[in-house]
């Protein structure tokens, strides 16, 4: 029974250890990246390794999303034949030109990302054959003024060439990229829009010309992108636009930001052809003058968000400003100087207003008709010189769900301020100068979900005389304390029993240096609890608090003074798939190891951990282009004896397949788990032995150890492939592989 029994022990043991450390065994990985799965799809991570050119060589032919951002390459090669490579993210490099050899050959690449280098010439036919591209971001390269078309692709959706310091777009220039939908120039220097650009784009539904320094359009700039539904035109000098003519083609316009673009004034007639307009930003213009209800007009009867904020107007606000925008459900009056009596006037028609935003007005009092809002959910009255809260005049919101008073001078909250607001679900009252809060001033808001009280100025976390003494606030579940000088008891719970099922906590920035071990003896159902910009060690117990909380999910440790920690201080927290150990000083020790093999083996996923791999986030279009990633750090004696060691091979541990020298104090997590010579948890190499051994003890005159050893590992390898297959399988299950339809841009 003895080989019987060492012979499954290495089969189970293999089998746990093949990805050991985030990795396949069945797919290649360079040296210097961390490759994993994203669902079932591998992704190659060299990002910020200090490459100087790609890996071609090393690469997986499976490859799905190769991740090259933030290195210094500065020129690309023909990658393999046969590769099917979907996503190329080579951001933030130091690539002067993009040649059609490069990218000869990779049919199956849907999003390639080059945005960030000093990209001055692009070969129109590039990306000729990647007949299923979707995708394009070239965004902050210094593009040479492009004569004739610019791109060549039948099937492209998506380009962003913002920032790209392009100072005219040729009549030719998109006339081999007709499919697009959504196009950015934001950020080109283009000054004027002529007449011709946009003809051949007849399919575009989103155009971004942002900080254009556009100071004129051509009135039949979009007299052909008559599909356009989304347009922002923000950042540009567009003070004598005749936007009736060039808005008049765009009858499908649903979306409109003319954010901070030099406007003074608008004609009676700006809008009159946008009758589906939906949404209006108009802030941050000097429209001091503006008639607001001559420039509504008739026409914006679908209008449901307006943004007037920070446009300094002094012109007439009455009872007439927004009787023709009726059906507003959201209204941006934030930063112009209003007054309580004007304001109560013109909001009087808006019956339907939902979302009211009335921040850096300053108000020192407040309208007294909010009777008239029976649909009322949100008020932001936040930064305005209040000095006292008027309960008469809030109390009519009875059906308020969100209310902001926050940084408004506020040292005093009487204890019936809210008394008749039970359907309140958010209040925000941070950067108050409080100190303490009135006896029972939270006792009615029984349907309270979240309470906002940072840098008020506290040093108790939440006195229980606030909450009624007998109730438990059964919706409270998220309080945010942050930025308060927090004093913690050395001993017993630091919430009241009444706050029993609250679930997110806040206490960062709270300047803890410890925890007390019955901290949250009280609010043992915490799932989210962020302590990150504190000063706590790794200390004897100094994560003894933990032990606890039994059904938290996330935990944020971040920006603390943390050297090293224990994967068995999570013993008591079986449900914990976040921890967020970002910006600490860690020692490169094999607790990092240890650390690692816990959340790959232990928790089954590498993302346990916060920046331990790309997240979603990181390999999408638009998404981060310079992530944050675990870093631990060698003292000059660990470094100078570790030279040998990163070349040693390891059981369970990928090996490095040339021989390499360690120059950075700095390391990855997943570099120095490979690097370590620390051995995983799991050991494979003695189980393997114990069957030799067995074998050759019991069947010395049949079999030779030698075979047999072999043969173990054949069935051992076997078994990890079926295991890797089932896993694989049930991920296909689960998530769906990123289609090009999915993947498609809106």
């Amino acid at each position: 029974m003895a080989p019987v029994a060492a012979l499954a022990l290495s089969m189970l043991a293999f089998g746990f250890t093949v990805g050991f450390n985030g990795d396949s065994f069945e797919l290649e990985c360079p040296d210097e990246c961390d490759c994993h799965y994203f669902r079932i799809n591998w992704v190659t991570d060299c990002s910020e390794s200090n490459l100087t050119e790609i890996p071609y060589d090393e690469l997986s032919l499976s490859v799905y999303i190769l991740d090259l951002n933030g290195n210094n390459i500065t020129a690309l090669k023909p990658f393999p034949g046969d590769i099917k490579m979907r996503r190329l993210q080579i951001a933030n490099n130091h690539l002067t030109r993009v040649d059609k050899e490069a990218f000869k050959g990779l049919e199956y690449l849907i999003d390639i990302d080059l945005s960030g280098n000093n990209i001055s010439y692009v070969d129109p036919e590039a990306f000729l054959d990647a007949r299923g591209l979707l995708n394009v971001e070239l965004q902050d390269n210094p593009l040479t003024s492009v004569e004739g078309p610019f791109l060549a692709s039948s099937t492209l959706q998506y380009l962003d060439i913002s920032f790209c310091n392009l100072s005219s777009i040729n009549s030719q220039f998109f006339d081999n990229i007709t499919t697009l939908t959504t196009l950015d120039l934001s950020g080109n220097p283009l000054k004027t829009l002529e007449a011709g650009i946009f003809d051949v784009l007849t399919s575009l539904e989103t155009l971004k010309l942002n900080d254009c320094k556009l100071t004129s359009i051509s009135e039949n700039a979009f007299s052909s992108a008559t599909n356009i539904k989304y347009l922002e035109l923000s950042g540009n000098n567009l003070i004598n636009a005749d936007w009736p003519e060039i808005l008049g083609k765009l009858l499908r316009l649903e979306y409109l930001n003319l954010k901070r673009s030099g406007l003074t004034s608008l004609s009676e007639d700006t809008f009159s052809n946008c009758t589906n307009l939906v949404t209006l930003i108009l802030a941050d213009n000097e429209l001091r003058d503006l008639d607001v209800a001559a420039t509504l007009g008739s026409s914006v009867t679908h209008l449901e968000l307006l943004d007037f904020s920070n446009c300094n107007i002094q012109g007439p606000v009455s009872g007439e400003t927004f009787t023709n925008a009726t059906r507003l459900k959201t209204l941006y009056l934030s930063g112009n100087p209003l007054v309580a009596a004007d304001l109560q006037a013109a909001l009087e028609p808006l019956t339907k207003l939902e979302r009211l935003f009335l921040s850096h007005c300053g108000l020192r009092d407040l309208p007294d008709n909010f009777n008239v809002f029976d649909n009322l959910l949100e008020l932001d009255i936040s930064h305005n010189p209040l000095e006292n809260v008027f309960t008469k005049l809030l109390a009519p919101l009875e059906k308020l769900e969100y209310l902001n008073m926050g940084y408004s001078n506020l040292s005093y909250i009487g204890p019936d301020t809210f008394a008749k607001m039970t359907s309140m679900k958010r209040l925000v009252l941070s950067g108050n100068d409080l100190l303490s809060l009135e006896a029972g001033l939270f006792g009615n808001l029984t349907q309270l979900t979240t309470i906002e009280l940072e840098f008020c100025g506290l040093k108790r976390p939440l006195n229980g005389l606030a909450f009624f003494k007998n109730l438990t606030y059964t919706d409270l579940r998220e309080i945010r304390l942050g930025g308060n000088p927090l004093v913690i008891p050395a001993s017993g719970p630091i919430f009241p029993k009444q706050l029993s099922q609250v679930s997110i906590l806040d206490l960062s920035n709270c300047n803890i240096s410890a925890l007390n071990a019955d901290a949250f003896k009280n609010t043992e159902n915490i799932t989210d609890l962020n302590l990150g910009g504190n000063r706590i060690r790794s200390t004897a117990g100094s994560l003894a608090f933990l032990e606890r909380l039994n059904h938290l999910e996330k935990l944020n440790l971040g920006s603390n003074n943390l050297t090293t920690i224990d994967p068995e201080v999570f013993s008591n927290n079986p449900k914990l798939h976040s921890l967020n150990l970002l910006d600490n000083p860690f020692v490169c020790d094999c607790k990092v190891a240890e650390m690692w093999d816990w959340a790959n083996m232990i928790k089954g996923d590498l993302d346990v951990l916060v920046g331990a791999k790309s997240a979603e986030k990181d390999i999408v279009v638009k998404g981060n282009k310079k992530k944050k990633n675990l870093y631990c750090r060698y003292n000059e004696t660990q470094l100078r004896n570790m030279t040998i060691m990163v070349n040693k091979t390891v059981p369970g541990r990928r090996p490095f397949a040339k021989p390499r020298e360690l120059t950075f104090a700095n390391r990855t997590w997943a570099k120095y788990v490979r690097e370590s010579g620390c051995e995983p948890v799991v050991k494979i190499l003695r189980p393997i032995a114990l069957v030799g051994e067995q074998y050759d003890y019991s069947y010395s005159s049949q079999i030779s150890t030698g075979v047999t050893v072999v043969a173990v590992m054949a069935l051992s390898l076997g078994v990890a492939t079926v295991l890797m297959t089932i896993k694989l399988f049930r991920r296909k299950n689960i998530i769906e592989a990123d289609s090009e339809t999915n993947r498609k841009v809106r």
